[in-house]
């Protein structure tokens, strides 16, 4: 039996470097870099923390009774969502909405509204707001999404922290190949640019100090971010029948668990990743020609994502481009795989492939060509994206033509 072709027919998304899909993809490959100083009177003495926010939404036009329900994360899911269905160009007022179903994935989920509530309750002796239940919950933003556009068919949240987002999109494919629906919403989400979890991740040892640089030898930590984004997901014969606009083939993915250390990665876990995915896909690692890294900027991170991609692509390691765009975008976390897709629907259907940023120096270490500083134009036959996150769980979406 053939397997079911899964494609892409539209896109959407939102994060410090633009408020809509194309201009993401624009500043990505200009090298633009969306991190600076966030502006939260919240943040108390963590003032001048960097972080790549998002400096103003777009006009989405939801009525004030939905957007009292929805913590930020949610609204941006439902933003990009707008859009990606915008592009997709499917009729859904003449369509049977039972077939078409919403998977967002986040990791971090509603923290706007959990810090609202601690500050009304501790600080101020008030009560909560009377939707924060709704409004926290990891699958409000797959709620939202649903009733925004009225879809009845398979709606769920998947969170798995740094991972969330591919998890979300290889789950939808599922959906679809199952036969439980004909098209999904699928993508990922967060908002976590306030105080508690800037905090935390402080504690970590983890943050930049003014950059965030993948794979340079000077590199010193990941920069949060905020934003989302999502795609239409159908098969190939729906898409062709009513003849939507098809980007790019979901052509497989690769999951798996590191089972190890809650924090720190392996080599074997990602490389096992990569490698399931390109199985799932049909390819051979010299199909490949663009990996979107995880590279989160950290020490450990990037070393051990290399030796990964070595392990997984062997010989074919030093033909790839690679490059981390959360140099640009910073990391943003259960929606990092969601943004990070836009870079590679684009790179191949653009033939260009996006820089990272900041790079400086030479790491032996990470000895992969990383695209440094300037985006480089090749052809992209076939592109994988990485996450591998928190708590050895590990998400890799593999792309192609069609």
């Amino acid at each position: 039996m053939a397997r079911t072709r899964i494609v892409i027919t539209g896109i959407g998304g939102l994060c410090s470097l633009g408020s809509n899909a194309s201009d993401i993809w624009a500043a990505m490959r200009d090298g633009q870099v969306g991190i600076g100083s966030i502006s939260n009177d919240q943040l108390h003495e963590m003032k001048g923390r960097l972080g790549a926010q998002i400096q103003a939404l777009p006009d989405h036009g939801l009525e004030r009774r939905r957007l009292i329900t929805m913590d930020r994360f949610s609204l941006l899911a439902v933003i990009a969502a707008t859009e990606a269905l915008a592009q997709s160009g499917l009729a859904l007022a003449d369509m049977d909405r039972s077939r078409i179903g919403a998977v967002v994935g986040t990791g971090i989920f509603g923290s706007e509204t959990v810090e609202e509530n601690f500050r009304s309750l501790l600080l101020e002796n008030k009560r909560p707001n009377v939707f924060s239940v709704p409004k926290i919950m990891p699958g409000a933003p797959a709620g939202q999404v649903s009733m925004q556009h009225g879809l009845r068919g398979p709606v769920f949240g998947v969170t798995s922290a740094c991972a969330s987002a591919n998890h979300a999109i290889s789950a939808a494919a599922d959906q679809i190949r199952l036969g439980r629906a004909d098209v999904m919403v699928a993508g990922g989400t967060d908002a976590a640019l306030t105080f508690a979890i800037l905090k935390a991740w402080d504690m970590l040892r983890a943050l930049a100090r003014d950059a965030c640089r993948p794979f340079s030898a000077d590199r010193d930590g990941l920069i949060i971010g905020e934003g989302a984004g999502m795609a239409v997901l159908e098969t190939y014969e729906h898409a062709v029948a009513r003849g939507a606009p098809i980007l790019v083939e979901l052509a497989g993915a690769g999951l798996s668990g590191d089972a190890t250390d809650i924090v720190a990665p392996t080599v074997e876990g990602p490389a096992a990743a990569m490698a399931a995915a390109l199985a799932d896909a049909g390819l051979a690692p010299e199909d490949v020609d663009y990996i979107n890294a995880h590279g989160t900027g950290t020490k450990a991170n990037d070393e051990i994502e290399t030796q990964a991609i070595r392990r997984a692509f062997g010989r074919a390691a030093d033909a790839l481009s690679v490059s981390s765009t959360k140099s640009m975008h910073g990391h943003c976390m259960g929606a990092s795989g969601a943004v990070e897709m836009i870079a590679c629907i684009n790179a191949i259907r653009e033939g260009i492939v996006p820089p990272t940023a900041g790079y400086r120096e030479k790491d032996p270490a990470c000895d992969l060509d990383v695209t440094p500083n300037v985006a480089k134009k090749r052809k992209v036959r076939a592109a994988i994206s990485n996450s591998f996150a928190f708590g050895g769980t590990n998400a890799v979406l593999a792309f192609k033509a069609v």
